[in-house]
């Protein structure tokens, strides 16, 4: 079957992207690598020691930054409905966190580790994308709300999240419910996040808790 004329045009675009060949070179798993690197560069989510947990974490290119920051005294958790490869210092759950028993098994698996909150949740949660606005957008909205409910109920007291967030219908009151929730909300759109994206991250410090 042939490809379509916009087809084409995204994969010139892509194996062009000047990101998508720094992460080949470097290592990552994905060009998202990146934008994780610019946020962190800004807000400065991570240290050494963290508790991170990083939702629909597939292929793995945000795990991998997290795992590198947080060191061998940190940990990483990651969920995804997908498979993802094995990285060192992660712990994968597959499945949907929603689903009780997949919540259930990472709560199970954060308390092996002796945690009892995680300090940073993370999402770079997308749906699969069909071009219909009215259709896109609910979804996606969907995909965040769920991201902070999850992070609401993991996060310890002044903890932070990070997600991604496309712009459109149901953004501001998602905007107005982070700033009720954290002691501080900024909004990034880091250089490697395509300009025509409407993608940007929103990222909220000091969970209230």
């Amino acid at each position: 079957m042939s490809r379509s004329k916009s087809s084409n045009q995204w994969l010139n675009e892509h194996f062009s992207d000047q990101y998508v060949k720094q992460s080949k070179s470097d290592g990552f798993r994905s060009r998202a690598s990146y934008k994780l690197l610019e946020i962190n560069e800004k807000d400065r989510l991570f240290r050494p020691g963290l508790c991170v947990l990083d939702l629909g974490a597939a292929p793995g290119g945000w795990t991998q930054v997290a795992s590198q920051l947080v060191g061998e005294k940190g940990v990483v958790f990651a969920s995804d409905i997908l498979p993802m490869d094995s990285l060192a210092g992660v712990e994968f759950i597959q499945g949907d966190f929603t689903e009780q028993s997949v919540y259930d098994e990472l709560m199970a698996t954060l308390g092996e580790y002796g945690h009892s909150g995680v300090d940073l949740v993370i999402s770079d949660m997308a749906p699969n994308m069909s071009g219909m606005t009215d259709i896109d957008q609910p979804a996606a909205m969907h995909l965040v709300e769920l991201a902070l409910d999850m992070a609401c109920s993991v996060l310890k007291p002044n903890g932070n999240f990070v997600a991604k967030v496309f712009q459109g219908e149901g953004f501001d009151n998602y905007l107005r419910d982070l700033r009720e929730k954290f002691s501080k909300v900024v909004t990034r759109k880091p250089g490697a996040s395509r300009a025509r994206s409407r993608e940007c991250y929103l990222v909220g410090k000091g969970f209230r808790g």
